[in-house]
Formats: structure tokens, C-alpha cells, sequence
């Protein structure tokens, strides 16, 4: 009997770590069309919007200076305007990611005028790490906008190329 013990636990742990594999970072999504992002900086608030009005919201980290409008690679704040998501990294550092358009044509100019790049690479994604919620890290990312990764799956899921995306103060 004592034998068997061992061999169970074995056997479950087996079964449990060929489940915990099968989990799916990619969930799919058949509600209202997202139409619109929103982000308000001031109030961490991600509020994805339908036709009929707001379909979810989540509370954010941001870059690490996160005041005012990002104006170069570096500067630890995250945009201010209108923009658009316009790609998807199913393969992020941070778990899964959705890119914003930054920077548009006015940014480059800026960044250019001051003898420096506008940076770019802004998306909203996952967490820090596993284990870790973001929003408990407030404030850590270079100028992107981060979610918990569970929340990331579902925005991933449900959010477009293409939607527009408003970055409010």
C-alpha cells in the first residue's frame, strides 16, 4: 500500500502539470464590437467602449513618469492624444501585448526639433511578471500602459486593429 501512495501522487501531479500546460492565453470573444479605448492617466482607467457604451474597464500602471505628454524615448511617460491600435505581439515579454500608433507625425517633429527620438514601442500589456499584479506596481513601465495578464487576454481578445485609442492627462 505504501507503494501505491507515492505512485498516485505521482501520477496526479502528472495529470495536474498536463492541464496547467493546456492553458490558453489566447481567449476568444463574441460580444458588442469594441469601438473606442480610452485612457485616462490621471485616474488609472482602461475603458473599452461599444456602440451602446462601456463594455469593461481596468485599472492601469504606467510609465514611470507618467505626467504629461511622452515627448522622447526615455522620458518614462506614457502618450497624450489620438492614436490607434495598430498591431498585436502574441509572443510579448509581457505575457501578450497590443500596439498604439505612437509616434504620429507631430511627435516625430517634436522629438526631432529637440534633437532626439520620439521612442515608440508603446503598447498595453501584461503584468511585470508572473505572480506580479502591475497595478501594485503602479507606475514601472517605460512609457507603455500595463494591465494584469489576465486582463490582457481578454482586451487582446476583444480589441481590434484599427480601434481607435484616446489618451487623456
Amino acid at each position: 500500500m505504501l507503494e501505491k501512495f507515492p505512485r498516485r501522487w505521482f501520477l496526479l501531479g502528472g495529470v495536474a502539470a498536463f492541464l496547467s500546460g493546456c492553458a490558453n492565453k489566447f481567449r476568444s470573444y463574441s460580444g458588442p464590437e469594441v469601438t473606442r479605448v480610452r485612457l485616462y492617466k490621471s485616474e488609472r482607467l482602461l475603458v473599452l467602449d461599444g456602440a451602446q457604451g462601456v463594455l469593461k474597464t481596468y485599472p492601469v500602471g504606467l510609465g514611470f513618469a507618467p505626467d504629461g505628454h511622452k515627448q522622447y524615448e526615455g522620458d518614462g511617460r506614457t502618450p497624450e492624444g489620438a492614436y490607434m491600435i495598430d498591431r498585436r505581439n502574441p509572443n510579448s515579454l509581457f505575457h501578450l501585448s497590443i500596439g498604439i500608433s505612437y509616434p504620429n507625425e507631430a511627435d516625430r517633429a517634436f522629438a526631432a526639433a529637440q534633437g532626439k527620438s520620439p521612442g515608440g514601442d508603446i503598447f498595453i500589456h501584461g503584468g511585470p511578471r508572473k505572480g506580479i499584479d502591475p497595478t501594485d506596481k503602479q507606475d514601472w513601465t517605460a512609457g507603455c500602459i500595463a494591465i494584469t495578464d489576465r486582463q490582457i487576454e481578454e482586451v487582446y481578445a476583444m480589441v481590434r486593429d484599427g480601434t481607435p485609442i484616446n489618451i487623456y492627462a
